[in-house]
């Protein structure tokens, strides 16, 4: 009588919270708006691979595909904050996921699909409810510390998600029981689509089925019909994701104080021209001059073989750069120390983008003076937030932006030193080919911010002795 007693109970619950979810403080039903027809795929199409999808009297069915990637059925409109519930049922053998702020972009590796998925996952494991972010960073908020939530799932039965999408905020519940907390701002809008995993030549997999049904959405007045979740948020801001960590990622910059950085030209961080607000460091405006205010800062260790990372903002007319391979013993005079330039700019704005010793090589994402970023770099527009990456290994050096390579070259080789003869660093002598050296955020009295400051060192490559 106890266990059917406690049964009754959890019913009971999961009965009032599914009323509390779908009404507001009043009361009042809340206004879904179905998103599966009772019969076909109108609303939705396939992105990806070649798994098949079909409606059966409302439930979408997804089967696998021999040799084919992962496969979506995605949603033709495109949603920002919402409320979103669905109910799912999946082989057990199988895994997959419900995309949420998701895309497919021309430029980012050819329309493949990418964005926050809702993990399912009915293995072992039980990270049903995580976050992971397909095709970019994987896991945001794994299920490893949240036990309640990894039981919740039902294997090889209908199964309930909720899915809260706020601002930066997303909330994730499995039949009723919270999965995931996430604070992340990366990508505000975006499809829902519903994955087939590619299985690829596993023969025991094909014709393996995921099932959805009973999918639902909020998109107006959301702050009446929000959940409260009791989970920890994980905040991505200035943090390692899980992934990071677990690839020897560094943070580079706390997010709070000034440990790691100094002047270029002194000893300690400059008392004026940076501040730090709401977790981002700041340049702050001075009228356009270069290191004429504050000026630049300098990480206080030295880097060769690394990875880095670091979101930054322009404000109209901005110029700033990322510098590596700095020894700021080279240039005691004006301006700002020598090292190679990842350049940040507003090319509609300001007049260097049409300016340098090679066409277009002072626009954004260019190596300053020397390399012209790909036109068709993916940049976001001014007032928000981008991520430039920069990958240095063996002499191999490669810009990105926005997850997007914009340009590469080998540091020393016979185009790179030509390059350099041609350019306003002729007259420093092996400019560029320094073993090592520090990374440098400029001041070119213009405000820009800077957050996510992240490195990953690589150890160099040994040579045909094994040194």
């Amino acid at each position: 009588m106890k266990f059917l007693y406690s049964n009754v109970l959890l019913l009971v619950s999961l009965v009032l919270i599914t009323i509390t979810q779908s009404c507001n403080k009043k009361g009042d039903v809340a206004p879904w708006v179905d998103l599966i027809p009772n019969q076909g795929l109108e609303g939705w199409n396939i992105k990806g691979g070649n798994a098949t999808y079909e409606n059966l009297d409302g439930v979408i069915i997804g089967t696998t595909k021999l040799d084919t990637p992962n496969t979506f059925l995605t949603t033709d409109s495109i949603y920002g904050d919402f409320i979103f519930e669905i109910d799912f049922k999946v082989d057990s053998t199988m895994n997959s996921g419900i995309q949420i702020r998701s895309n497919s972009l021309p430029y980012y590796r050819d329309g493949m699909v990418h964005g926050y998925q809702v993990e399912i996952d009915p293995s072992k494991r039980a990270w049903s409810g995580g976050i992971y972010d397909e095709k970019r960073r994987k896991w945001l908020n794994p299920l490893k510390d949240n036990p309640e939530a990894q039981k919740a799932f039902k294997q090889n039965e209908w199964n309930h998600y909720r899915v809260e999408a706020i601002a930066d905020t997303i909330k994730t519940w499995i039949n009723g029981v919270p999965a995931s907390y996430l604070v992340d701002d990366k990508t505000a809008t975006g499809f829902i689509g519903l994955q087939v995993h590619s299985i690829g030549n596993r023969k025991e997999k094909l014709g393996k089925t995921v099932m959805w049904k009973n999918a639902k959405i909020l998109t107006e007045n959301l702050e009446q019909y929000t959940t409260k979740s009791p989970l920890e948020p994980i905040i991505t801001k200035n943090q390692l994701t899980f992934n990071e960590k677990r690839s020897g990622w560094k943070m580079l910059w706390d997010g709070e104080t000034t440990k790691g950085w100094r002047g270029a030209r002194l000893d300690q961080f400059p008392e004026t021209g940076w501040v730090i607000e709401n977790g981002e460091l700041i340049v702050l405006a001075s009228g356009g001059g270069e290191s004429e205010a504050g000026g630049d800062i300098v990480t206080t260790q030295d880097y060769s073989n690394f990875e880095l990372q670091v979101d930054f903002k322009l404000t109209p007319g901005a110029n700033s750069g990322i510098k590596y391979y700095v020894d700021t013993e080279i240039n005691k005079g004006p301006g700002s120390s020598i090292g190679l330039e990842y350049q940040i700019l507003d090319d509609d704005l300001h007049a260097d983008a049409k300016l340098g010793s090679h066409e277009g090589s002072r626009t954004v994402c260019s190596l300053y003076d020397l390399i012209k970023a790909d036109p068709q770099k993916p940049v976001n527009p001014i007032g928000e937030w981008n991520t430039a990456y920069i990958k240095s290994v063996n002499n191999h050096v490669e810009h990105w932006i926005n997850d997007v390579k914009v340009l590469e070259y080998e540091r020393g080789s016979d185009a790179f030193l030509k390059l350099v003869s041609e350019s306003k660093y002729a007259k420093w002598p092996n400019f560029g080919l320094l073993e090592k050296g520090q990374i440098l955020l400029q001041d070119h009295g213009d405000r820009v911010a800077f957050r996510n400051i992240k490195i990953k060192v690589h150890k160099p490559k040994k040579n045909s002795n094994g040194k």
